[in-house]
């Protein structure tokens, strides 16, 4: 047998990256749902349609500034209209247009009744306080918002599962949207497992390193726009199970990092066990992150916790946080849906691996073709790359690419 395909990656029991997340989604039950003021919704999900009950625009109005003209045919140039007055944005009128008068209008004012077209002020001479004439043909019903062209009294605006980032905000807000249903965001807690984190540089003459994970999911979670609780666990089997046991009680999810492998302090996946938790997988053939776990507890009151651990290693919680936990947390928000992978063109060879592999890698578009090249310092301590990457590249297992093949990828941020 290959000697690279007889490695770790070729490991008894292990799943695919893609039955990883189906298992996933196969498993998380959605949470409750709460309703929200719509401008304290940003990130959520709804947990039903809206529908529209107005209609928009919500009257007809002038796109433009210029005249409101009422005419009985299509408008030649030199052709003249009696000014009978003006109206602004935001002001009503009891105006009313016979042929051959108009009205100065302002964009977004309402249209005045017997309205047939408006004129763009550019095309207009003033001739004098009562009189315009129009400068070029002109075709009725030109530059005029009418009512309910946008949406109707009625019509869906937006499906359950909907994420509301700020352009679904601000596009509900124009429909006069105040409320939405949305699902309970998630609460997390956070557990750092391991007794080499260094608090301070005195720390390393005992061995010990700084922390990155905490911080990178702290990050991770704050561009999300969420807060999350975090713990710091010593590598004892005693201490880890009193805060998971506590922790489960109280949390939607945990997220540990370390402590899943199979070394003598890893102590995450039999104390879960032990608890309760039922294993839903553990290990995928993947690089980095290989030993994953991923287990559920049913509550007394059938409500679930989720435990998913990641590896301790900085970059496989990096790739773990880009792609299970993400996935994890949409589907306790009604989204059960794979990431959202892209395809690239490779722009070089890549060796074969037993497993498949998340390459930090960098993406931009050439010639209309979207190109992704690998950084250097790949290693699953590392993380120094993630100044230059912009998205995580799959690249299958078992396969030497070569340059030109496509590959599938998603966007980091």
């Amino acid at each position: 047998m290959n000697s690279i395909m007889s490695g770790c990656g070729a490991e008894h029991g292990l799943i695919t990256v893609d039955q990883a997340l189906d298992l996933i989604l196969q498993h998380t039950q959605g949470l409750a749902t709460e309703s929200l003021e719509l401008n304290g919704a940003l990130n959520r999900y709804l947990a039903q349609e809206v529908y529209s009950a107005i209609n928009l625009p919500l009257f007809s109005q002038s796109a433009v500034d210029g005249y409101a003209i009422c005419a009985q045919s299509a408008i030649e140039p030199h052709s003249e209209f009696k000014l009978i007055g003006e109206i602004q944005a935001g002001h009503s009128s009891e105006l009313q247009l016979k042929a051959g008068q108009a009205v100065r209008i302002f964009t977004g004012a309402k249209i005045p009744f017997g309205t047939t077209t408006v004129a763009r002020q550019e095309m207009v001479n003033v001739l004098d306080s009562t009189r315009i004439a129009i400068t070029e043909h002109l075709h009725a019903n030109v530059d005029i918002r009418n009512v309910g062209e946008e949406i109707s009294v009625g019509q869906l605006l937006a499906h359950k599962g909907q994420f509301l980032s700020v352009g679904a905000i601000a596009s509900l807000s124009m429909a006069g949207i105040q409320n939405v249903e949305v699902f309970r965001y998630p609460q997390v807690a956070v557990v750092i497992t391991g007794d080499e984190v260094a608090s301070s540089i005195e720390d390393f003459a005992a061995g010990k390193i700084f922390d990155a994970n905490a911080p990178l999911i702290q990050a991770w979670f704050q561009n999300a726009g969420q807060q999350v609780e975090v713990f710091h666990v010593a590598d004892t089997e005693d201490a880890v199970k009193a805060l998971i046991q506590e922790l489960s009680d109280s949390h939607d999810v945990i997220l540990t990092t370390g402590g899943v492998s199979v070394g003598d302090y890893d102590f995450i996946r039999p104390v879960a066990l032990d608890l309760g938790f039922e294993q839903l997988f553990w290990k995928v053939k993947q690089k980095p992150g290989k030993p994953m776990f991923f287990a559920e507890l049913t509550r007394p009151d059938r409500t679930r916790c989720y435990l998913l651990g990641l590896p301790g290693n900085p970059a496989a919680v990096y790739v773990g946080m880009q792609i299970y936990t993400s996935t994890l947390l949409r589907a306790l928000q009604g989204q059960k849906q794979q990431p959202d992978w892209f395809s690239a063109v490779l722009t070089h060879e890549l060796k074969m691996d037993s497993r498949e592999r998340f390459l930090r890698m960098s993406a931009s578009f050439d010639q209309g073709l979207l190109k992704v090249w690998s950084l250097s310092k790949q290693q699953s301590h590392m993380l120094s790359n993630l100044m230059q990457a912009n998205c995580l590249v799959r690249i299958p297992a078992g396969a030497a690419l070569s340059k030109g093949q496509i590959v599938q990828g998603l966007f980091i941020h």
